[in-house]
């Protein structure tokens, strides 16, 4: 038998494209020797002090509710439950479609059997220390001139990879996201590999 290894997997719950990647993995989960593992990143920190649009900067100061509240419950409960509470944020924000804030925090704890009081650490700076050290973690392999997804994993030699992407729609299901996956583990285990990218012309689909 192969042994599995872990893949690791930093995201945003407002990124749509990182929500489709996440999927994606779950997917790769089921047809290859991986176990995926989800850290927090924070496009708030990521973007601190930069010039950006006045609508851009209303949503990063929504954004920190939703990654404040992921690390306390990674903190209190571990990395598996903090998967599931960003499947139940996801699925209310980009599938539902429901405004950031204090009901959309509410209702995905509950939907995983966490205590709704978790969403008071929205408005806390307590966790903030270690946003930041779980932002730096997953971004120093990779820069900060990109956003999320990030995914760390061991390449074709067994040595760690670390890369932003990859941006898909809509995520590949079954057999097609284990191919998907050797051909990103191909190319980002490749020295001196840097970069493929073409326009984007579709929005996320969340099939």
């Amino acid at each position: 038998m192969t042994e599995r290894v872990a893949v690791d997997m930093w995201f945003d719950p407002l990124c749509p494209w990182a929500w489709i990647t996440s999927r994606w993995l779950l997917e790769v989960e089921q047809v290859r020797d991986v176990d995926i593992r989800f850290h927090v990143m924070s496009l708030s920190v990521l973007n601190e002090g930069r010039d950006l649009p006045e609508q851009y900067q209303d949503l990063m100061k929504k954004g920190w509710g939703p990654v404040r509240v992921s690390i306390a419950v990674e903190q209190a409960h571990g990395g598996e439950v903090l998967g599931k509470l960003y499947t139940a944020m996801g699925t209310r924000i980009h599938l539902g479609k429901e405004e950031l804030g204090r009901d959309m925090l509410v209702g995905a704890l509950t939907d995983v059997g966490l205590d709704p009081a978790l969403a008071d650490a929205a408005e806390s700076t307590a966790y903030d220390e270690a946003l930041r050290a779980s932002h730096e973690a997953g971004m120093r392999p990779v820069g900060t001139d990109v956003g999320t997804p990030v995914i760390h994993a061991p390449g074709p030699d067994g040595r760690q990879v670390a890369f932003f992407g990859p941006v898909i729609t809509p995520a590949p299901k079954g057999e097609a996201a284990g191919r998907l996956w050797d051909g990103v583990l191909l190319v980002a285990g490749t020295p001196g590999f840097y970069e493929l990218k073409r326009s984007r012309e579709v929005g996320p689909v969340f099939d």
